[in-house]
């Protein structure tokens, strides 16, 4: 790829295709790349539902606080680097947004390490507060070893590079290696659980097939990466100067408000894990499989999202205002549509989609309740995060960051402890729907008066 071809590609996704184009070639390859993560963080659970273990899947379930928290730090330098490359291109300030790409990387970097050194040292702890019982946590032990403590680094690492990737333009190539990495993942699955490992470690060889995935997605990038440095549209070498102080400010004031709102939604589902697994083994098994089954239409919406979010921060920084809104309604219209067919769906098939990742009986039976119940906030879930995705684009990181604490502090995890106390197991189902018809509101106020102040 050489610069001119790059500069031209750039301009055109950017400036020049019609917004329904523009969003199609940007979001389409992402949307795809999330459902194939989906599907494989989905495999795990269905090669391990195979076994007919609850406590298998329970102990899987309750690691996924700990993989948020990885998702958490690629936000910090992923998002708050990535959405100011964008930025930077749109008023053609080349050499600052390399600047930045290079010292979010090496940023990214250095936290993985302590997070992945803190999670081996002291994982026990960390796990008995999660909510591993004496059933689940040796389950629990072997799947945060590789997935968390070795594969910590190139799956965060990875994931920072998807999302300045994209924020150059290239969205085909970010969501081929996360594609990649998933369809590696799926492969090898049934290989290490069912073939390699003796019977009784399927977890273990879940682990490892997810382990090494990452690994190989962290290869693609590294070359990906190397292209793009090359065409000089993001750099790697921090020794060639630091980002201006504003830059680096830039970065946390988008970065930190957006590891701050993933940091939220973890506790959110930290406190989920800790009240169902009050209630027993199997519903925390059910609502293990309910919260990744859900995931389809929150993914598309996410991979939606990210489209348009190098999109609305190059238009927003360039003054081309009418383009940015243009795209943002498209988005979320597209994204309100899905959901609303996910919720048919999901209402219609709830206990065929249970027992697809697990036969067990009363395990189905609690999923298929919970489902029905959870599937009417998908509209209102993703009516919330892509104001959040579209305020981190435009800079307002705070706004983000307020959504995000309304939603999480005021709305949900005090409403899943009321009716967790009053309904138990039902209450906790239905909290989201509540919570995020609340969060919508708010959030629509905060969107109006951010266009008020920035006069769009």
């Amino acid at each position: 790829m050489d610069k001119e071809a790059a500069a031209r590609r750039q301009k055109d996704i950017f400036e020049n295709y019609p917004v329904p184009k523009a969003v199609m070639s940007m979001a389409v390859p992402t949307v795809i790349s999330q459902l194939i993560i989906l599907i494989y963080n989905m495999a795990d659970t269905w090669f391990i539902g195979l076994t007919n273990d609850p406590y298998k899947v329970a102990g899987c379930s309750i690691v996924m606080p700990l993989f948020m928290l990885s998702i958490i730090i690629s936000n910090l330098f992923g998002t708050g680097g990535g959405t100011l490359v964008s930025r930077l291109l749109g008023v053609k300030d080349n050499d600052e947004a390399k600047k930045v790409s290079a010292y979010s990387l090496w940023m990214t970097l250095a936290i993985t390490v302590v997070y992945s050194l803190t999670c081996l040292l002291a994982m026990e702890p960390i796990l008995r507060f999660l909510g591993a019982s004496d059933n689940i946590i040796g389950y629990s032990r072997q799947y945060t070893f590789f997935v968390i403590v070795v594969g910590g680094i190139p799956t965060i690492l990875s994931s920072c590079m998807a999302t300045i990737i994209r924020s150059v333009g290239s969205s085909k190539e970010a969501s081929f290696g996360l594609s990649m990495g998933g369809l590696i993942n799926i492969a090898l699955d049934p290989l290490f659980m069912f073939v390699i490992l003796p019977p009784g470690q399927q977890v273990m060889g879940a682990a490892i097939a997810t382990c090494l995935s990452n690994c190989c997605a962290f290869a693609y990038y590294v070359v990906i990466y190397s292209r793009l440095a090359k065409a000089g549209l993001v750099d790697v070498d921090i020794r060639r100067g630091l980002p201006r102080k504003d830059s680096v400010r830039k970065v946390f004031a988008v970065g930190v408000p957006a590891a701050l709102a993933a940091l939220l939604f973890d506790i959110l589902n930290m406190t989920m894990n800790k009240l169902a697994s009050g209630h027993g083994d199997l519903q925390l098994a059910a609502i293990g499989i309910v919260l990744k089954v859900e995931r389809l239409p929150l993914n598309i919406g996410i991979g939606i999202s990210l489209g348009m979010v190098p999109l609305v921060a190059y238009n927003f920084s360039s003054g081309n205002h009418k383009r940015m809104k243009e795209i943002f309604n498209f988005g979320r219209l597209c994204g309100v549509g899905i959901a609303l067919l996910c919720v048919i769906l999901y209402r219609t098939f709830a206990p065929q989609i249970i027992e697809f990742f697990i036969k067990e009986p009363m395990t189905v039976q609690y999923g298929t309740a919970y489902l029905r119940a959870r599937c009417f906030a998908t509209p209102f879930m993703f009516l919330c995060f892509s104001i959040v995705h579209f305020c981190q684009a435009i800079g307002h990181g705070g706004a983000s960051l307020a959504m995000a604490v309304f939603r999480q502090l005021v709305f949900n995890i005090p409403i899943l402890i009321i009716l967790n106390h009053f309904y138990g197991m039902e209450g906790l189902v239905w909290t989201q729907l509540i919570a995020d018809i609340c969060t919508v509101i708010v959030s629509y106020l905060i969107y109006f008066k951010i266009k008020q102040k920035e006069g769009f």
